[in-house]
């Protein structure tokens, strides 16, 4: 019961923002003694803090309360075809760490990939310690199909992988004494996506694209994995019966003709930079951006092609599922703005409600880093389930001032 209360005050102070221990009892129906008790025990945790006062209300005014961040981080790690990446977020939302490295995951061994991986969260931890904070957890999020009972990838098309343990080899490279899991990394997009206390963010579809394709679905605030966690392989719907052949060997999934590859495809010259891997992929969006902007027919007219696909995918989703946001991150993100007009219209000619069921378009403010973001964020949710899973502030333990 104790802990629930602290979770509950925890997570009110997460999603409403700072405030006082009487507005605290009134929001979630506590006597002014518990709330303030309360507080007291997350105070000594370091978890929350004085944040000022609080003005407006009736009576004197009230020391508003926030949460500290400094105290407890989570970490998220992304392993994907271009990129693998670390990021940190302190308790309050705060990144305190983060690392980027690019690959080439087909031309590298599996193990690779890991030992390159596991160098960049050992840094982050590092990073997290030598600020005076400790590491609750690590999500690591991969591209492809996860059993995520046994942590294993079981068909990574674009990273060409299959039945790769990576829960268990990464824990063998950490050691780590914080736990470490894994996750579909389009699922951690959306989980980074659904912004807690955000009503618009609540039931969403976010749409995360690089060289492949996936997504995942939030439905009132929760993340819908599916009956076996394989829910959110958007990007292997079949939209083009006859078309290109998939890295998952089917013929026509969404991927192959919205994903990053067929735009740069249709693009650009095979001899093009923008179609070097070599070259950093921002760089290489930075410059259909510039191209566009400067009225490159080439580029407008494979933007436009890849956009209506987009939007034909979108409206098939929107038809089955009628999210409040379809949320379009990755590399949509960065150049999506380009595509919205032939996403739009594929949108409201595909959706056989009224004005697209009210769906609307959003592009994601993270761009590559959603993933990451929601891996933190997944990490540091131990600590608003249960927040006596931290040890006391140091200066508690010894006896000194509070």
């Amino acid at each position: 019961m104790r802990s629930t209360k602290l979770s509950l005050v925890l997570r009110q102070l997460r999603d409403g923002g700072p405030r006082s221990r009487a507005r605290l009892a009134t929001d979630l129906g506590l006597t002014r003694s518990s709330a303030s008790a309360l507080v007291g025990e997350l105070e000594e945790l370091g978890l929350v803090r004085a944040a000022g006062v609080e003005r407006g209300g009736l009576g004197r005014p009230g020391t508003a309360v926030e949460l500290d961040g400094h105290r407890v981080c989570g970490i998220g790690a992304e392993i994907n075809v271009n990129h693998v990446a670390t990021m940190a977020l302190d308790l309050a939302g705060d990144v305190v760490a983060e690392h980027r490295a690019p690959i080439d995951s087909t031309r590298l061994a599996v193990s690779a990939v890991l030992d390159l991986l596991a160098e960049l969260v050992e840094q982050t931890d590092a990073d997290v310690r030598a600020g005076g904070g400790q590491t609750v957890g690590c999500v690591v999020g991969v591209a492809g199909l996860l059993d995520r009972t046994h942590e294993v990838l079981t068909v990574g098309p674009n990273l060409g992988w299959k039945d790769v343990p990576v829960g268990a080899e990464l824990r063998g490279r950490l050691g780590a004494a914080y736990p470490v899991t894994i996750e579909n990394e389009a699922n951690l997009a959306a989980v980074a996506e659904a912004v807690p206390g955000d009503a618009s963010r609540q039931d969403i579809l976010v749409i995360f694209g690089e060289v492949g394709m996936g997504g995942g679905i939030v439905a009132g605030g929760r993340l819908l994995r599916g009956h076996q966690g394989y829910a959110g392989e958007f990007g292997h719907m079949i939209v083009e019966p006859g078309g290109r052949r998939c890295g998952c060997g089917r013929v026509g999934c969404w991927e192959t003709v919205a994903a990053l590859r067929p735009l740069l495809d249709a693009a650009a010259d095979p001899d093009d930079p923008i179609r070097d891997p070599a070259l950093a992929l921002d760089e290489r969006l930075a410059e259909i951006n510039r191209r566009a902007d400067l009225g490159d027919n080439r580029t407008l007219a494979a933007l436009d092609q890849v956009g209506s696909w987009v939007g034909i995918g979108a409206a098939m989703l929107t038809n089955a599922l009628n999210p409040a946001a379809i949320v379009l991150s990755g590399y949509f993100a960065e150049i999506g703005h380009h595509m919205r007009p032939a996403i739009q219209e594929q949108l409201l000619a595909g959706v056989l409600a009224p004005q697209g069921g009210g769906t609307r378009v959003e592009f994601s403010t993270l761009g590559f880093t959603a993933a990451v973001r929601g891996g933190a964020t997944e990490a540091l949710e131990s600590v608003f389930d249960d927040p006596t899973t931290v040890a006391p502030r140091p200066d508690v333990l010894l006896g000194g001032a509070r």
